[in-house]
């Protein structure tokens, strides 16, 4: 049982994290309030391969280890929440085109999409349908050697800057049980009848966009089904969303690192009654337990991704890591608020940022009463044991 990074690991954190205390920490609080998109971050990660980490390496990416893929995560969301989805819809759609892609569509796309040079993200939600997957409505009507889409996705992260996007649709309605009728295309974003209708309003999770998207009778070429396979979008879109969880954990336990180093650094420079707050025993008590949560938070993210690194199906642990790192971080960043008293509640201090982001973490990639079910499922199934 080793508890360290291997020598590739600890160089690797080592870049991401100058990269992110001298590139994204200075102008996180500034470029969120004022709405500016992050061109020149995206511009380096680029440069560095982080659009490439779930791309195998013979079509130019990284293929990371999954520790090392929960490390980005963990860094960029350290210093900018949002940086780190930017990068995260955009992987998730690499590993899904990685894994279930024809030869043809990996060689198409995956090359330009490791670079940076081609964007994508996820389409599966819509308006009336988030967790129940099932009961989407967006629908794909064979027309000869094309698909027909009509239909609409919401929270759709990369939306205004993805050139494809593996958009889960119905290609068969009558499907019983509705499963078998789902079915995942890669659709080009400059189709006639695609349109980004508008960005969503959100509490946090700024820096990059999350939008509607409508299809009004958008015509798919028939070899940009996924794997070319009718009937397997639902699988291959949870397959995905499984290695997505570690990503959520991963920007959890960077939320709840960014609002420990907040709350004690201001605990050690605020003085009151003569002392610094970092010596009252209160301030002491908050400060313990934010830090013995991150730590755990940190430990069981690894492991889920260890776990996932042999090959394993990860369900039960991405799970469990991905629903207690979220806590986690909501409760830090909520603590650390606490601790920064009036200044916590201000704009100027990046607490206040941190709280916003953090709830976000017990919604995507599925919410945390979703995540119990899958553990719990795992364990009455006998699939996954504890002890």
């Amino acid at each position: 049982m080793d508890f360290t990074y291997d020598e590739q690991q600890t160089a690797f954190r080592k870049a991401l994290r100058t990269f992110v205390d001298k590139e994204i920490v200075p102008v996180a609080n500034e470029w969120e309030k004022t709405g500016r998109y992050p061109t020149e971050i995206v511009d380096h990660m680029k440069a560095m391969g982080l659009f490439g980490i779930t791309t195998p390496e013979e079509y130019g990416g990284l293929e990371l280890d999954k520790v090392s893929f929960t490390l980005v995560y963990e860094e960029l969301a350290r210093g900018w929440m949002g940086i780190a989805g930017i990068v995260g819809s955009h992987n998730l759609s690499c590993w899904m085109i990685a894994k279930h892609g024809t030869d043809e569509q990996k060689q198409s796309l995956l090359p330009k999409l490791a670079t940076g040079e081609w964007r994508t993200g996820v389409g599966l939600t819509e308006p009336g349908a988030g967790t129940d997957l099932q009961g989407i409505k967006t629908t794909a009507k064979r027309d000869g050697d094309h698909y027909v889409v009509n239909g609409a996705k919401t929270w759709i992260t990369n939306a205004r800057h993805a050139n494809v996007l593996p958009v889960l649709v119905k290609t068969d309605t009558s499907a019983t049980p509705p499963h078998k009728g789902m079915s995942l295309l890669l659709i080009d974003t400059t189709s006639e009848g695609f349109e980004v209708q508008r960005d969503m309003g959100k509490l946090g999770y700024k820096g990059t966009e999350s939008c509607e998207i409508s299809f009004d009778n958008v015509r798919v070429p028939v070899d940009a089904l996924l794997g070319g396979v009718e009937g397997r979008g639902l699988q291959q879109a949870l397959s995905g969303l499984e290695i997505g969880r570690l990503n959520i954990a991963g920007r959890s336990v960077g939320i709840a690192q960014a609002a420990y180093d907040a709350a004690l650094q201001y605990a050690k420079e605020r003085t009151a009654f003569g002392q610094p707050i970092a010596e009252f025993q209160a301030i002491q008590l908050k400060i313990a337990d934010i830090a013995t949560q991150l730590q755990a938070a940190r430990l069981m993210t690894y492991w889920a991704a260890s776990q996932a690194d042999s090959g394993k199906r990860v369900d039960m642990e991405a799970g469990m890591a991905k629903y207690f790192a979220s806590e986690a971080a909501i409760t830090a960043s909520l603590e650390a608020m606490r601790i920064h008293g009036g200044y916590g509640y201000s704009t100027e201090f990046v607490v206040e940022r941190l709280y916003r982001d953090a709830p976000l973490m017990a919604i995507g990639e599925g919410t945390n009463d979703i995540m119990r079910t899958v553990i719990a499922k795992s364990l009455v199934a006998g699939t996954s044991v504890i002890g």
